[in-house]
């Protein structure tokens, strides 16, 4: 299986426990890793024959402005979906990290990682 990966996407969401945590936008920091077979795509040098990574990229953007979180368990999860669902992804590993949230830390999160079943 190959991979196709987006490292360090800063992104502004709502998310957290307490309600007035997810009334301001926060950074969060995606690093998300595509499972994918990108032999056809090797030899046709063709972008209908991988998954369109801009396209990913934009609709994380769309569906992190639409919806809010309470857990980044919960928002790891709702991208790991969205990516095997909507570009047909073979599996996908998405890291979730809350920069500074806590002092003395430069970040805590979550990981996930889900296959195509």
């Amino acid at each position: 299986m190959d991979t196709i990966f987006i490292s360090e996407l800063k992104l502004q969401t709502k998310l957290g426990v307490p309600e007035w945590e997810r009334m301001t936008p926060q950074t969060i920091i995606l690093d998300i890793e595509i499972g994918y077979d990108l032999s056809k795509a090797c030899k046709s040098d063709a972008i209908a024959d991988t998954i369109d990574y801009g396209a990913v990229v934009g609709r994380i953007r769309e569906t992190l402005s639409e919806n809010s979180f309470k857990l980044v368990e919960a928002l790891a999860e709702h991208i790991c979906q969205l990516i095997l669902k909507e570009f047909n992804a073979q599996s996908v590993k998405v890291k979730v990290a809350k920069p500074g949230i806590l002092a003395g830390l430069k970040a805590l999160g979550v990981v996930v990682e889900r296959i195509k079943s």
